[in-house]
């Protein structure tokens, strides 16, 4: 396998990083939007969100936590941008799971501004609604 993160984790690639446990490393990212934009990258490898076991699932949330608040003590941030691209459609680039942590400013000029689309009425909306409710319960935790 020639993924990056496996090799950073591995030690085999170089990296800054900020944060390791057990189950995750913190790195910075080569290219961030802004000055301390971090990945946080699970150690074990699977692609996205979709795949992740259901342990690591339970962890990511605490751990990212602890990250949001040690970037918005020190870089003195207005907010924070949390972001998983999945998939080459959704803007995911390497195939490792991994989440953007993205230190934002009121002044730093990026802005998440897509088009925004209307459904066509309020039942349209409620059928989006059931068919993503029923399809969200059948889903294996």
């Amino acid at each position: 396998m020639d993924c990056l993160f496996c090799k950073i984790v591995k030690g085999e690639s170089s990296c800054c990083k900020v944060f390791e446990n057990d189950d995750f490393i913190a790195i910075l990212d080569i290219m961030p939007v802004n000055m301390g934009h971090t990945l946080l990258i699970p150690k074990i490898h699977f692609r996205n969100i979709l795949d992740s076991p259901y342990d690591i699932s339970t962890k990511t949330y605490p751990v990212l936590r602890q990250i949001c608040c040690g970037l918005k003590k020190e870089l003195l941030c207005d907010g924070l941008n949390i972001v998983q691209n999945i998939e080459s459609s959704g803007g995911q680039e390497i195939f490792h799971s991994h989440i953007h942590i993205i230190p934002r400013y009121t002044d730093d000029g990026f802005k998440f501004t897509p088009d925004k689309k209307s459904y066509l009425c309020d039942d349209d909306m409620i059928r989006f609604a059931k068919k993503i409710s029923n399809s969200i319960y059948k889903c294996i935790l």
